[in-house]
């Protein structure tokens, strides 16, 4: 049987929800997404940034996630972790922000801007439940009014997921999480059939699995991913060891001069960027 690659590494996951030869995938997995948050389907998507090659296996810009545009104008942004970066909260408050924040120039009008929706698909358990979707919104506390519909945040937790048959037969997002979880090939047939856009999915990363080119790229981001993690975990361990007061700062010199790009840096310390430029520098 063919050794299937995993589609939780960004490179292929990128490549199966992210072409333009598959924005119907993409489409069909928001509206499972949306559906089960009882919002409306989309009709339509425009890819914001489409997959291309990367130019280096480090070169996290180009593939980590995936920008798209409804036809109403709201933006959307989807990212699959495969490892915790850490400071996960934070950093999906950073970015939803910088969403938000660009689609108006300096003294724009703020009545043009849209709704804004972060996903990001985990790998890890990040959140106190047991739920494999929650889904965020600005409410009052006691009232449960919205303040504005404008920040939507989703989160999926794979670890939360179990295979029982009952669950395969509900059909939805939890066939889509299911299949990047990396569910029994045997059971592929029972997921599409509620879910039949899963087919294509399924038929891309199958022939990605036999494509040397797609197999190199993703053995070298692999490689890339695992040694990031090796990097931060060992320096975090040597502050440790040494109970240091100032321990983010010392991790990050430790990781800039093993070559960590600053956005890695920033995560795994809880430093800024501009912080961390200044310990470069």
């Amino acid at each position: 049987m063919l050794e299937l690659l995993d589609p939780r590494v960004d490179v292929i996951f990128k490549r199966i929800f992210g072409s333009e030869h598959n924005k119907d995938v993409l489409l069909a997995f928001l509206n499972s997404t949306f559906r089960e948050a009882g919002e409306p389907p989309l009709t339509e998507i425009v890819l914001l940034n489409p997959y291309t090659e990367p130019d280096s296996p480090n070169d996290k810009q180009s593939i980590m996630d995936i920008k798209a545009k409804t036809a109403k104008g709201e933006l959307l942004n989807i990212e699959m972790q495969l490892f915790n970066p850490y400071h996960m909260e934070k950093r999906t408050l950073f970015y939803w922000s910088e969403m938000y924040y660009h689609q108006i120039p300096k003294g724009g009008n703020y009545n043009t801007l849209k709704k804004c929706v972060t996903i990001n698909i985990l790998n890890y358990s990040c959140l106190p439940n047991d739920r494999y979707h929650s889904v965020f919104h600005l409410r009052e506390d006691r009232t449960g009014i919205k303040l504005v519909d404008d920040i939507e945040i989703h989160i999926m937790e794979l670890t939360k997921l179990s295979e029982h048959s009952a669950e395969l037969e509900e059909g939805g997002l939890v066939n889509w999480l299911l299949f990047l979880k990396g569910v029994d090939q045997s059971n592929w047939e029972v997921l599409t059939m509620k879910e039949p856009m899963l087919k294509k999915a399924m038929d891309t990363l199958e022939f990605l699995s036999q494509d040397t080119a797609a197999r190199l790229a993703y053995d070298a981001r692999m490689k890339a991913l695992s040694d990031e993690v090796s990097l931060i975990e060992s320096a975090q361990k040597f502050a440790e060891e040494k109970g240091r007061a100032e321990t983010s700062k010392e991790i990050a010199i430790r990781l800039l001069e093993r070559g960590v790009d600053l956005q890695t840096v920033s995560e795994a310390t809880g430093l800024s960027v501009e912080e961390v430029k200044g310990l470069k520098q």
